[in-house]
C-alpha cells in the first residue's frame, strides 16, 4: 500500500485558536447528548454526564470535543432546533471554562451553529456539507469558526465511482463556503464514512482516501463503530473499537489528519504507533538523501 506523505499546517478556528495538523494525528472525541445515538444513546444525555465524559476524553488524549444534540444514525427521529440547542448549549458553556481542548458543534442548522460559537464552540461540524442550510457557511465566515465539511450520500443520487462522487459533492460545498467568505485555512473535509454508503463503498473509500488530498484540505476520518466495521468484524456497535482503531491506522497511512472516535484511548495508542513509524520512515528517507 502506498503511504501518503504528511505535511504540516495549522487549522485556524474560532475565538483566536488554532491547531497543528499533519505531523501528529489529532483525535476528536464524540460526545452525543442524545437519547438515541446508535452506540451510546442515553449514556451522556445530561449536562453533568456529558461534561464528565468530555473531560475524560481530553484526559485520554482528545484535542477536540465534538458535541451533538441530534442522532445522525439512519432512520433516527429528528428533533427541532430548540430541543437540539437545549441539549448542547449548556454542555458547551460548561466545558468552556473547564478545558483548553477545542469544542466542536455537530449540527447542520445555522442558528444552532451561531449560538454554539457564541457559547464557546471553536468549530462547526456540518454532516450535510453546507448543503442543507447553506447559511451555516455565513455563520462560520462571520465568527471565524473552523469548519468541517462532510460528504453525504443521503437524499441525493450518487455517482457510481466513490471518489468522483466525493469531488462532485465536496466541490459544491466548497463553492458555498467560498461565496460566504470562509477562509481556506479554516476548512477541513470529511469523506462521510457510513452516510448512505454500503460496506464495499466504505472500504473502497478507505483504500482511495489519499486521492481526496487533491482538493487541498486536511481530512477528518469518522469511521468509529460504523456499520461497515461491524460487517467486516461481525461485532455489534459497542464492540467495534478495535476494528475502528484498525481503520484509523489505515486512514492515517492514507493521509488523514483528524480522527473522530468514541474510544479515545485505543485510537490514541494505535495512532501513536503509526505516527512513530511514519517519523522513522521520514528519518530514514532523509538519511538516504544526505
Amino acid at each position: 500500500m502506498q503511504v501518503a506523505k504528511l505535511g504540516s499546517s495549522f487549522w485556524r478556528v474560532g475565538h483566536g485558536r488554532e491547531i497543528e495538523l499533519g505531523s501528529t494525528a489529532v483525535i476528536m472525541a464524540i460526545v452525543n447528548v442524545t437519547p438515541d445515538s446508535f452506540s451510546d444513546g442515553g449514556r451522556y444525555d445530561s449536562v453533568d454526564k456529558a461534561v464528565a465524559h468530555a473531560l475524560d476524553a481530553v484526559e485520554a488524549g482528545a484535542a477536540i470535543i465534538d458535541i451533538g444534540g441530534e442522532s445522525t444514525r439512519p432512520d433516527a427521529a429528528s428533533v427541532d432546533a430548540r430541543e437540539e440547542q437545549a441539549r448542547v448549549l449548556p454542555v458547551i458553556e460548561a466545558l468552556r471554562g473547564k478545558t483548553e481542548a477545542l469544542i466542536s458543534i455537530d449540527t447542520y442548522r445555522a442558528e444552532t451553529a451561531r449560538l454554539a460559537v457564541e457559547a464557546g464552540a471553536h468549530i462547526v461540524n456540518d454532516v450535510f456539507g453546507l448543503q442543507k442550510e447553506p447559511d451555516i457557511a455565513d455563520i462560520a465566515a462571520k465568527t471565524g469558526a473552523g469548519l468541517c465539511v462532510m460528504h453525504t450520500g443521503r437524499d441525493r443520487d450518487k455517482l457510481d465511482d466513490v471518489i468522483a462522487d466525493q469531488f462532485l459533492f465536496l466541490e459544491r460545498s466548497l463553492e458555498i463556503a467560498g461565496r460566504a467568505g470562509v477562509a481556506l485555512d479554516r476548512i477541513v473535509l470529511d469523506p462521510g464514512f457510513g452516510f448512505a454508503k454500503d460496506t464495499q463503498e466504505n472500504l473502497e473509500l478507505m483504500a482511495r482516501c489519499d486521492e481526496l488530498q487533491r482538493l487541498g484540505f486536511p481530512i477528518l476520518a469518522g469511521t468509529s463503530r460504523k456499520r461497515f466495521v461491524g460487517a467486516v468484524t461481525g461485532r455489534e456497535a459497542a464492540d467495534r473499537d478495535a476494528g475502528t482503531a484498525a481503520t484509523s491506522v489505515l486512514l492515517r497511512l492514507k493521509g488523514a489528519a483528524i480522527f473522530r472516535v468514541h474510544d479515545v484511548a485505543i485510537n490514541r495508542d494505535a495512532l501513536a504507533v503509526t505516527d512513530a513509524m511514519l517519523k522513522a520512515r521520514d528519518a530514514f528517507e532523509r538519511k538516504g538523501t544526505l
